[in-house]
């Protein structure tokens, strides 16, 4: 059955799209309740609903209340919360569900839901399917009604989850850092936990009025909080997505440090230590550079498609803890069932001051290759793996490499684009070799 709404990361578009308006969020609750209120037993339980600060969540939260409720599901409302929060007070209170109301990195136009069983993890294919399918079916209220309250506590906890996900003792007192909240659900949250664990914290974006959400700010735009660790004279700055379920860091010269450069630093240290890292799952942007670090240490390494929903799916099967993305999504499965920007700081910091490194130095332990990338417009749709002339192109550009190097072309997810990517140790070569590559390419698409 092909998906009519749901794609790899639930329920998302722009604001008065035809799935994303308030009579959909009304529909897509009582679905939600009528498929999940029951699962696994014979009584309805509660569904969890939490959101980050786009102004659209109000509307789209009572909505979808109101079709819980109609389904005769009980609703705990959290108000705004990271996305891996929702995740894990799914688990604490055995809920059915958590809905998730946001558009992660995307600006407030934008909005969305994501799903998590009563696990924190996202829901089966079968379930989604069972969802969209009963979405499409009149709506008939329930002869027994739900209930709504709110969770006034849900912050609280949440905050003690993740400091508890640290050794007891540990404190990042005599750390100074400046967190970039990016408008979003990590506003009130994040300062709280690292002032907590001792660190002396000063906190940009950090005043949502509902429109400012990743607005030139946050892990997507970090120039300001570089400027800011710059200013402050800081150890180093934190930068979280509105939704905070990504991270990344700047050091104490302003310079960003990626998902890949973090994922480097908390693999490194577990394998160093007695827990061990057996493995990582990356993704197919993950850097070349990464790659050979893991293999020079002896960590296997696998990469998985582009989303984190193949990441932590190719975690099941190789059975390790460790995997994420360049963008900062970061899954430590030992600790939480999604990405949790707040948890993977927390690891990179443990790492840190472990070691007694600077950030600075532990990013220094690996060479990161330089990347460039072409999006090459698709106008005539062709198997490009089997045009000769772009894998003739493709064999002299990995030759030209002599093995220290890849190619990447990969259709965009969200726009009719080919992202032609070479990555090699020389930044001129990769350079110019994307080009010829982009060209043979284009020429083929035309």
């Amino acid at each position: 059955m092909a998906r009519k709404y749901f794609g790899t990361d639930g329920i998302r578009g722009r604001v008065g799209d035809s799935h994303i308006n308030p009579q959909f969020f009304l529909q897509l609750g009582w679905a939600v309740g009528k498929v999940l209120g029951q699962h696994g037993s014979r009584k309805p339980g509660m569904v969890l609903i939490g959101k980050d600060t786009r102004i659209s969540g109000y509307m789209f939260e009572s909505a979808l209340e109101a079709g819980l409720i109609a389904s005769g599901v009980d609703v705990g409302l959290l108000g705004p919360m990271p996305t891996p929060g929702i995740a894990y007070l799914t688990r604490t209170f055995q809920a059915k569900a958590g809905l998730v109301i946001s558009a992660s990195h995307n600006p407030f136009t934008d909005n969305g839901v994501k799903i998590f069983n009563t696990f924190g993890s996202k829901l089966a294919d079968e379930l989604e399917l069972a969802i969209e399918s009963q979405i499409d079916q009149p709506m008939v209220m329930a002869s027994a009604l739900g209930k709504a309250r709110r969770i006034d506590d849900a912050e609280g906890r949440y905050v003690e989850f993740c400091k508890g996900s640290l050794p007891w003792g540990f404190s990042l007192e005599g750390m100074h850092i400046v967190l970039d909240c990016s408008n979003g659900a990590t506003y009130s949250i994040a300062p709280k936990v690292f002032r907590e664990l001792g660190a002396k914290v000063e906190v940009i974006a950090n005043k949502p009025d509902g429109l400012n959400i990743n607005f030139e700010c946050g892990s997507t735009h970090t120039a300001q909080l570089g400027a800011k660790v710059l200013e402050s004279g800081a150890d180093l700055g934190i930068a979280f997505d509105g939704d905070g379920d990504r991270v990344l860091f700047v050091d104490h010269r302003g310079r960003e440090v990626d998902g890949d450069q973090l994922i480097f630093i908390i693999a490194s240290y577990r394998h160093r230590s007695e827990q061990g890292c057996e493995g990582v799952v990356g993704t197919l942007m993950t850097n070349y550079g990464f790659e050979l670090a893991m293999k020079e240490r002896g960590i296997g390494f696998e990469r998985a498609k582009v989303g984190d929903r193949y990441v932590i799916e190719r975690m099941a099967k190789t059975g390790w803890l460790i995997g994420g993305e360049s963008s900062g999504h970061i899954v430590c499965k030992d600790l939480t069932t999604t990405g949790d920007g707040i948890i993977s700081a927390l690891q990179v910091l443990q790492a840190l001051g472990d070691s007694g490194q600077s950030l600075a130095d532990a990013c220094a332990e690996m060479s990161m290759f330089p990347q460039h990338m072409i999006n090459v417009p698709v106008n005539n749709r062709i198997d490009l793996d089997k045009h000769e002339g772009v894998q003739q192109t493709i064999r002299e550009v990995e030759a030209a490499m002599a093995g220290r190097g890849r190619v990447l072309l990969r259709p965009s997810g969200t726009e009719p684009v080919i992202r032609v990517m070479v990555e090699g140790e020389n930044r001129s070569q990769v350079h110019t070799l994307c080009t010829e590559l982009a060209d043979v390419v284009a020429q083929a698409l035309a």
